[in-house]
């Protein structure tokens, strides 16, 4: 009888006995992405997946994220008919320059990441089914920078579309001249300039788009020298950044200086094209150059709608920036 009370009595503390969860507790933290990005325009929360769909352009305030090359090409070319062209000109390092590392490591590193061998990709197209030359600068490799391979084929490029009376359109996204290069990559802005003038000489257009950040020698070369000079909203484009001068003066500039709102207003730039829109008035200003059959009635009134636009985008901008403050 004890006997089976003591079963008992083990029995009924078997059934009350503390177990061990078993729960997989994680120690440590993943690091992992979960697609969703804060806009650096509304600061609103974005999924990439949205963005990606709307041309990396936020859907709530249409801040204009950056845009890789194969997405620009996609965006402007007609599909299946951009071919790259000088592909094997790759950077050298003839001053065998060193700063925290060698130019070559850093060349190297650029050339890794990005999968290409520097920071322009060039070549022939159709857009809206006209021939044109296109080049766009890559600003993840080096920030953009200009050196003498980007310099050697924006130049062939142009030469190319002399020889063959095509128009020219050059995307930029730059910090500016490389400076690993020094003397070399200055001379770049004389070679391309000196190329542009052989194709305005043959009454050949020239178009070039500013996106975000269009900086140093670039701007002050041939980003600047375009027939038509366009920008997406919003973007940074100058010769120094607004840092350096405000550390120059000593005086703080306006929240919209160096922007493209602010830069039509002065004159520098002819129109602000969103991205959805860029490929439309990219074809436009080809057909109105190279086109005859083309009516000055038609051309004047477009032309009118851009400005119109670009104006309105500017008053908006400079609310948002207002109603922020």
């Amino acid at each position: 009888m004890q006997h089976c009370v003591l079963r008992s009595g083990m029995g009924f503390f078997n059934l009350f006995k503390r177990q061990k969860p078993k729960i997989n507790v994680q120690i440590e933290k993943k690091d992992s992405f979960d697609g969703w990005i804060k806009c650096s325009g509304c600061s609103e929360m974005i999924h990439t997946s949205e963005l990606a769909e709307n041309l990396q352009c936020c859907p709530k305030c249409d801040f204009h994220f950056k845009f890789s090359v194969k997405e620009r090409i996609d965006l402007l070319a007609d599909e299946g008919t951009f071919q790259e062209m000088f592909t094997k000109i790759g950077p050298k390092n003839p001053l065998k320059f060193v700063d925290s590392e060698s130019y070559d490591d850093r060349i190297k590193k650029a050339q890794k990441k990005t999968g290409v061998k520097d920071a322009v990709c060039v070549g022939r197209c159709t857009i809206d089914k006209q021939d044109t030359m296109l080049g766009v600068l890559n600003f993840a490799f080096m920030g953009g920078s200009m050196g003498s391979v980007v310099g050697e084929k924006i130049t062939r490029m142009i030469e190319h579309a002399i020889e063959n009376s095509l128009p020219v359109i050059m995307v930029c996204s730059s910090g500016g001249a490389r400076m690993q290069e020094s003397i070399l990559s200055l001379m770049q802005m004389a070679k391309t300039s000196a190329a542009l003038a052989r194709l305005g000489e043959k009454g050949l257009p020239y178009i070039t788009v500013l996106t975000n950040p269009t900086t140093g020698g670039v701007t002050a070369s041939f980003a600047s020298l375009g027939d038509v000079i366009l920008a997406e909203p919003n973007a940074l484009i100058g010769f120094a950044g607004p840092r350096v001068i405000e550390q120059t003066m000593r005086q703080k500039l306006p929240d919209t200086a160096q922007k493209s709102e602010f830069l039509i207003e002065k004159g520098m730039i002819d129109a602000i094209v969103p991205r959805k829109e860029l490929k439309e008035t990219l074809s436009f200003f080809i057909n109105m150059f190279t086109r005859e059959s083309e009516s000055q009635a038609t051309a004047a009134e477009h032309l009118d709608d851009l400005i119109k636009a670009s104006q309105e985008n500017r008053q908006k901008n400079q609310i948002e920036i207002l109603s922020t403050k």
